[in-house]
């Protein structure tokens, strides 16, 4: 038997917070980047880019504000991930989120304190402070989640997954790129082994995520490296090769592909996670709500953010498995 999830939310619920986001985040970073430009050649700025302030007079008010930014995404963040995870129904029940936002500030505070002091290196503890944070948080009919994820693995992910593929890359390409003058073949292939080597560092942060315990179950991913990261980069390629018009399916193939290797077991008991796409119809949906944020120049956001959100999650089914699904 199937039992479906659902998303609450609504459009004219989410549109407050859409708005603070557009008065705090977007205009002020507008701002910014109009600086940002002269940082540009003189050739390279039109007249009235020309006619701005010169950015080291005004170095005080361009942190100043980068900071305001930082801020209000970090206090709106708390927020959305609040109303985000109490639309999420099942079995007739919404989440419930008790997180403290005082709570979330200490930990974002001492998060940034210990890893600048540390120059990063406590960037991976401090991600997972964040996200058990707002897992530990949540409830299902009374009945909390645990996030058992180490922040030492996470360090390790990034070290290995990460950091030094990045490194490799950069330091085989560097000698190319110090004489390149402008756009070459060089430049464009830099860019898409960097993509490359980065997925399967993205794909096992993702996994190292999915590592949460409910009740007697343990919630996690049955997926293989390898198999999983060519999916994504198999994916990613359509996408780009049709400039973008299949991101959409490039999104919903990726969340059959994890939600349907994702299980919930405890001794005796396996619950399968599972998803119903419809490729034609949840394309056009899909393209359709994007259409009318862009119409709208992003008014209409919160209500597509929402019927996406409840398109997709609507479909989305948790079943009773006698056997654990094959790691592919």
């Amino acid at each position: 038997m199937k039992n479906y999830f659902d998303f609450t939310l609504s459009g004219k619920k989410f549109l407050p917070v859409w708005l603070v986001i557009y008065l705090l985040i977007f205009l002020p970073y507008i701002f910014v980047l109009r600086y940002s430009v002269q940082m540009m050649t003189p050739q390279m700025m039109t007249p009235g880019m020309q006619t701005l302030p010169e950015l080291p007079d005004n170095m005080i008010l361009f942190g100043l504000i980068m900071i305001c930014i930082g801020l209000a995404a970090l206090v709106i963040g708390f927020f959305i991930c609040k109303i985000l995870i109490e639309s999420v129904k099942y079995s007739d029940a919404n989440l419930k989120f008790n997180g403290r936002f005082w709570s979330f500030v200490g930990k974002i505070l001492l998060g940034i304190l210990l890893s600048a002091v540390t120059l990063g290196i406590y960037a991976p503890w401090f991600a997972r402070d964040i996200h058990r944070f707002f897992v530990n948080g949540t409830s299902l009919n009374d009945s909390g989640f645990e996030f058992k994820g180490k922040g030492g693995t996470l360090f390790l992910i990034f070290l290995l997954g990460m950091f030094l593929p990045v490194i490799v890359v950069s330091l085989l390409f560097a000698s190319q790129l110090a004489v390149l003058d402008g756009f070459s073949i060089y430049t464009v292939l830099f860019q898409v082994l960097m993509v490359i080597v980065m997925i399967p560092g993205i794909y096992l942060i993702y996994k190292w995520m999915i590592d949460i315990k409910y009740k007697d179950y343990q919630i996690k991913w049955q997926t293989a490296l390898v198999n999983s990261s060519c999916k994504i980069l198999f994916e990613l390629f359509l996408a780009l090769i049709t400039l973008g018009i299949y991101l959409p399916l490039t999104y919903l193939k990726l969340y059959k592909y994890f939600v349907e290797r994702t299980v919930a077991v405890k001794e005796g008991s396996t619950l399968s996670f599972g998803y119903e796409l419809n490729i034609p119809k949840d394309f056009f949906y899909v393209w359709g709500q994007v259409l009318l944020i862009i119409i709208t120049a992003g008014i209409y956001y919160p209500w597509a953010a929402a019927k996406i959100g409840r398109r997709v999650l609507s479909k989305t089914y948790l079943t009773q498995s006698q056997t654990e699904p094959q790691t592919v």
